[in-house]
């Protein structure tokens, strides 16, 4: 179900994040466990690629974007997500406009470098942005919404624009230049033209043999190195090398070069120049050869790591009266100092405790000095972190330790070393492993208590029923049984059959498994048309005042559902009065649900249905149990205890929630949320299955492929249909059906199918038939199925067990003659 947090997402937090945490159900799309599969697919899609997208649904065009797409909307998502594209991308809109329109026609849309300023961190920025858009599909092949593909580019078309710049500057540099300019082709195998300066002498343009003529073999590698590497990347030929001068001398030459590249983005030649740097090469090396002398004069390097020793031990003294574990290392990862804790601890861990000068690791096994090793070298780079890890021989005492590891610096703020600190955390983690292993145990326990309370519950109300039928159909066998007695047998039978599908479909509706039916229709509407029922329900002693309010407060769920769930509640206020009293019922929007139970509070737009009596109340330690299943302060024989849990299980399916406030003696409110919706709303309650019509007269001699894998359940319906005049032919298999179908299309004239079946079940048989005979009905029948309580029937007509053999004549007289014939 549905849930939304009751704090939005950090600025930073990921589109994922504010999608969650964004109240959907006050939004056209509605809750997000109503929307149909084809946007979750694409909201899936989105979410899961790291391309700049999002989803535009619905005729509001409801904006969902993704991390990548962030950046165009200029603010953080929870601002916009949900509200219409045009009010999301207000700069972008009039560009988006008309090819919007086109998309969803199923033209697909492109543009290319559209300009766009955004608001950036450092203010206002000109950016550009390639789009594409694309038709979003409902389940039903219908035009939903629109996929829009951004591509930011802005850097390509700045970089166009810097590139036409600086060809401009490069051909005044190159006309204003005394250096040696040069065009090499692409395979930088034959050199066109190098003229000018005094490095080499003018070879013409056709020597091959240039390499080896102009750069000195000790020089040649590094050439050939650079030239395979700009011609694999397309980057600038930059080096450094020797040359041959034309006074027989060897100099340096400093060459760099860019590619041209043309529309298909292939290298066609080199553009270059070369300078000769021979003057700085000879005065870089006299100045390294100064450098040399000087730091011969320097102290050498064992002064050097006595000095940063004799600073590593200043800390020894500070470390020493400490309790926690400290360990001060240099930079080779030796010991420098420790404190007596860590002395102690290592005499555990080993077995021995370690002295100055010491690798650190030593006397660890080797999985954990690998481990400190690592975590010294982070230390050592000059990274601050902590870490868990175990420390210790498995022969001593092995422990849970946090180490807490930090650089040493000297005043020139240069790492000479690090130190750790160890906290043993041991207790504290069994500590914490025994608290969730109660946990585990106490959940469990309370697991087997509810079931074994909803067991009890189910069978005692089973085996009542069970009884009244056992007896009854025991009495039927007696011979010579009057008329009146045996009808009224069979009428307690009857009536028991009934109870016992009213019991099944209450815990269906607690389990939150009953399949829904919903649409938008009016709360209030709805309440003031059962009034004068309430009003009977209630009795003459009681008196039921209605309040509703004037703001409407419409609702998008299954309206039957909705009515039980108020007599149910109506029912329980009516018991918890003995005499006279008072009921009021309450129908006004609300802009919250309050935290109740585990939940927190809930944010958004909601209509509250409360009933409040002057009744006995209830007991505080009663308020959290109520609503189980089977919990009842009634007298044995006066209530199932299934109503209240009814309500909840509706209450929590649509997206809502239900809350008991009461004082003993005072009397309680119970009081319904359900989302509030528009009333213009629009939403795919699935098909209302059509008012019954008469069943077809005896003898019609209608053709019916029943689908049924029960045995028992396939030869009561074929019997049934036998008797009411119907040419019935059983099939145990979906796919058997089919077959049947395949071989003898014109055979039948309606297929009876159950739901729930081994292999392929009758929602996926129907939408096959649909899909291969769709001049041919198909009347669908099931006690339970998950795929119903989750998806609805999928627009077929749907006939609940236990059915009477009226109802199943007239389920499938209807279904034949609402389906058009075949011309």
């Amino acid at each position: 179900m549905h849930s939304t947090p009751s704090t939005s997402p950090s600025a930073n937090g990921t589109a994922a994040a504010w999608i969650d945490a964004h109240d959907w159900a006050a939004t056209p799309l509605g809750p997000r466990d109503t929307w149909p599969p084809a946007l979750r697919h694409a909201l899936d899609l989105i979410l899961a690629s790291p391309q700049a997208m999002c989803v535009a649904w619905g005729d509001a065009l409801i904006l969902i974007p993704n991390d990548a797409f962030t950046p165009l909307l200029g603010r953080d998502p929870g601002a916009v997500l949900g509200r219409p594209l045009q009010v999301a991308l207000p700069g972008v809109w009039p560009t988006l406009n008309g090819p919007v329109d086109d998309a969803r026609a199923g033209r697909p849309q492109r543009f290319k470098d559209v300009p766009i300023l955004l608001e950036r961190h450092e203010g206002p920025a000109q950016t550009w942005w390639s789009f594409s858009l694309s038709r979003l599909s409902d389940d039903t092949g219908h035009a939903a919404g629109v996929m829009c593909i951004a591509q930011e580019t802005t850097e390509h078309v700045e970089a166009l624009r810097a590139l036409r710049e600086s060809e401009q500057r490069l051909d005044a540099l190159v006309r204003s230049s005394s250096e040696v300019r040069f065009l090499i082709s692409a395979d930088w195998q034959r050199l066109h033209e190098l003229k000018g300066g005094d490095f080499i002498p003018d070879t013409g343009a056709n020597n091959d043999n240039w390499l080896n003529d102009y750069i000195p073999p000790d020089g040649q590698d590094a050439v050939r190195a650079e030239i395979e590497r700009a011609i694999r990347t397309q980057s600038t030929y930059a080096i450094e090398h020797p040359v041959r001068r034309v006074d027989g001398r060897v100099g340096w030459a400093q060459v760099r070069a860019v590619p041209l590249i043309d529309n298909d983005g292939v290298i066609t030649a080199w553009l270059g120049a070369a300078s000769d740097i021979t003057d700085r090469k000879e005065a870089e090396a006299a100045q390294r050869d100064s450098e040399a002398r000087l730091r011969d004069l320097n102290a050498t390097l064992e002064d050097q790591v006595a000095e940063r020793t004799r600073k590593l031990r200043l800390y020894s003294d500070v470390v020493e009266a400490s309790t926690s574990l400290i360990c001060i290392f240099d930079a080779t990862r030796r010991y420098v100092a420790f404190n007596p804790a860590y002395a102690d601890a290592c005499l555990q861990w080993v077995g021995a405790v370690p002295e100055v000068g010491q690798p650190v690791p030593d006397g660890f096994p080797a999985d954990q000095a690998a481990p400190l090793h690592d975590a010294m070298t982070r230390t050592l780079a000059g990274e601050s972190f902590s870490m868990a890890m175990e420390l210790g021989l498995a022969a001593h005492t092995q422990r849970s330790y946090e180490l807490l590891f930090t650089p040493l610096r000297d005043e020139s703020d240069a790492v000479i070393g690090g130190f750790y600190f160890g906290h043993d955390v041991t207790d504290r983690i069994r500590s914490q492993i025994e608290l969730e292993s109660t946990h585990t145990a106490l959940r469990q326990a309370q697991k087997l208590e509810a079931v074994g309370q909803l067991t009890g519950g189910v069978a005692h109300d089973f085996n009542n029923l069970l009884t009244v039928i056992k007896s009854s159909s025991d009495l039927l066998k007696r011979p010579d049984l009057p008329a009146d007695r045996r009808a009224r047998f069979i009428d307690a039978i009857s009536e028991t059959v009934d109870r016992a599908s009213r019991l099944t479909g209450q815990l269906l509706a607690f389990s939150r498994r009953q399949a829904l039916k919903p649409t938008v229709f009016s709360a209030c509407d709805s309440v003031r048309s059962l009034a004068d029922m309430l009003e009977t329900l209630a009795g003459g002693r009681i008196r039921v005042i209605v309040e509703l309010s004037d703001t409407p407060c419409h609702v998008f769920v299954d309206p039957n559902q909705f009515d039980t769930a108020l007599v149910n509640m109506a029912v329980n206020a009516r018991d918890a009065i003995e005499g006279n009293g008072q009921i009021v019922i309450r129908v006004a929007p609300c802009n919250a649900i309050p935290a109740v139970r585990l939940h927190t509070r809930l944010a958004g737009q909601f209509v509250a249905v409360s009933i409040a009596d002057t009744g006995s109340g209830i007991a505080a330690d009663s308020l959290d149990t109520i609503f189980e299943p089977f919990y009842t302060t009634k007298e044995v024989g006066k209530g199932t205890g299934l109503g209240l849990s009814q309500v909840f299980g509706f209450a929590k399916q649509s997206g809502g929630e239900i809350i008991a406030t009461s004082r003993e003696g005072e009397g309680a409110t119970f009081t319904l949320y359900l989302p509030r919706v528009a009333a213009e709303a629009q939403a795919d309650a699935g098909r209302v299955a059509p008012a019954l019509t008469e069943a077809l007269a005896d003898g019609h001699d209608t053709r019916v492929l029943v689908v049924e894998d029960n045995a028992e359940v396939g030869t009561s319906c074929i019997t049934a249909l036998v008797e009411l005049g119907y040419r019935p032919t059983l099939s145990t298999r979906a796919e058997d059906a089919l077959a049947l179908l395949q071989d003898r299309p014109d055979d039948f004239d309606v297929v009876f199918s159950d739901v729930l079946m081994p292999g392929m079940n009758g929602i996926e048989l129907a939408k096959l038939i649909r899909a291969r005979h769709p001049f041919l009905p198909v009347l669908l029948t099931s006690g339970y199925s998950a795929v119903l309580a989750q998806h609805g029937s999928y627009g077929f007509d749907l006939l609940q067990k236990p059915y009477a053999i009226e109802q199943l004549s007239q389920a499938l007289a209807n279904a034949v003659r609402s389906t058009p014939q075949r011309l």
